[in-house]
């Protein structure tokens, strides 16, 4: 690292569970993050801020203007702006050293394999089921852990699928595929410090994920009311049926 990064995340770095090591494991990463809306924002602000190195982010929308209650990596002034190009710009603006790779389609089929195999980690931060399940099982079938998360109205979720553990379930494993979609927030709202914090936890478990600090959330389903400010945990077994991941029914 260059002295100016050493400096920047001097903060960090003082931490004896990172120290310099586990710093430049972040500058080394490459993270995929599909969807900048209400969970994406944060979740790559976090992490560019950060240190992580290389963030490649994904969303085929463009700005409108009720994003901006919530989405806080765009401003007034990018409104029509495709969603990738008003991100890398905040993105730059917090740390100029990271690399931003701008997907501005939807991804899927090859084109999301292709993503997720150049990813380190995958930060799930879609709204709906399909792109869920889909990034789930390209991240099955590349071998990369997917950090998830949700949030609607005043409930957020966070978790973390390892698909290198063993003893990690996966997203199919929690919910099933038959799943009505879908809650979203142009029909049922969402309050806007909620996305916040979830996405920051994203960030939080996918830089413990890439440094292997702590213990992060694989094999747990960290759940909050926002309406009490009340967390609560769940642990989450592999399905041993599972299609997805058990080797049984579908391909992965």
């Amino acid at each position: 690292m260059k002295d100016e990064q050493l400096l920047r995340f001097s903060r960090q770095i003082m931490l004896p569970e990172m120290d310099v090591a586990g710093q430049q494991k972040l500058v080394d990463a490459t993270v995929l993050i599909v969807g900048m809306g209400g969970l994406g924002c944060p979740a790559a602000m976090y992490l560019a801020a950060a240190g992580v190195g290389h963030l490649i982010i994904a969303d085929d929308d463009t700005v409108e203007l009720t994003n901006l209650q919530r989405q806080i990596a765009h401003e007034h002034r990018n409104l029509g702006e495709s969603k990738v190009s008003s991100a890398q710009a905040s993105l730059r603006g917090l740390n100029p050293d990271v690399c931003v790779t701008q997907i501005d389609k939807r991804l899927e089929g090859e084109s999301l394999n292709q993503a997720v195999s150049g990813a380190d980690v995958v930060v799930d931060a879609s709204d709906n089921f399909a792109t869920r399940f889909a990034i789930n099982r390209s991240c099955l079938k590349n071998h990369k852990p997917l950090v998830s998360g949700a949030a609607i109205r005043m409930e957020g979720q966070v978790a973390v699928f390892d698909s290198g553990n063993p003893e990690s379930p996966c997203y199919r494993c929690l919910y099933n595929e038959n799943t009505e979609d879908d809650a979203n927030c142009s029909q049922n709202g969402v309050m806007a410090p909620l996305v916040g914090i979830i996405g920051s936890v994203q960030a939080m478990e996918t830089i413990k994920v890439i440094t292997g600090i702590g213990n992060n959330l694989t094999g747990r389903l960290l759940l909050l009311d926002a309406t009490t400010m009340q967390w609560r945990e769940m642990k989450l077994p592999c399905d041993p049926n599972c299609p997805a991941c058990s080797g049984v029914g579908e391909s992965s």
